[in-house]
């Protein structure tokens, strides 16, 4: 495969974007969609005191709730992390802080930080000290709302099923949930993907994430959470 762009790289180059004390933000839905081997190389690269970004905490040992289950993460945004015992322990032992936020409300902070926009206001959890937290109010139009901030992150990591050299991505069926907002967030994207086909390969309508919002291509070593579909 023609590298034209120069964005198709190994795992190991890819590590060398990461470092202790970041934040990494992810695609994935209970582990389904999050890059399997990019999560292992942020485990053997032993990478700690991490901020993660994402729609929850995955299992112990599938998605990001392996990197989260090593005690790597000291912060965590996300829906929810009920399918992780472990998240859940190391939160209430006070070893990683949670900013839950609603899902729908979630997604669209973080394509707000994709888009340039430093800010939404929500009425949604008004009532609930778990969402309103110490966030500013502000009223509009004789209403009031919460500031829900955008959010980025320095590293996107997203799984995509096929991908051409400029880093245009397709997906496949729910594996697809977050990753496109995701892929939009970052400073620095990478994509795991299932294949690499050639530039002028893939159908355009088909097309979900346009390359421009990819800086790095990486093959994949195979999923872990196909047993979810089954």
């Amino acid at each position: 495969m023609e590298n034209t762009f120069q964005k198709i790289i190994d795992i190991e180059e890819a590590m060398e974007h990461f470092h202790d004390g970041m934040t990494i933000m992810f695609g994935g839905f209970g582990g389904i969609g999050t890059p399997p081997t990019l999560v292992d190389g942020i485990l053997e690269k032993g990478i700690k005191g991490l901020t993660l970004i994402g729609n929850d905490s995955g299992f112990p040992h599938i998605g990001i709730g392996k990197v989260v289950s090593q005690g790597r993460a000291i912060k965590m945004i996300a829906s929810h992390i009920g399918s992780n015992p472990v998240a859940g322990q190391l939160m209430t032992d006070g070893k990683m802080t949670v900013e839950f936020s609603p899902q729908g409300i979630l997604a669209e902070r973080i394509r707000a930080g994709g888009a340039g926009i430093p800010a939404i206001l929500s009425d949604i959890g008004m009532d609930n000290e778990i969402v309103t937290g110490n966030k500013t109010r502000s009223i509009l139009n004789g209403k009031e709302y919460l500031v829900e901030t955008a959010l980025t992150a320095e590293i996107s990591i997203v799984f995509a099923k096929k991908a051409d050299p400029f880093g245009n991505l397709i997906y496949d069926k729910s594996a697809r949930n977050t990753n496109p907002l995701v892929a939009m967030a970052g400073d620095i994207t990478i994509a795991e993907v299932e294949e690499i086909v050639p530039l002028g390969t893939l159908d355009p309508d088909e097309i979900i994430t346009p390359g421009v919002f990819v800086d790095f291509i990486v093959p994949s070593k195979g999923v872990n959470w196909k047993w979810a579909w089954e």
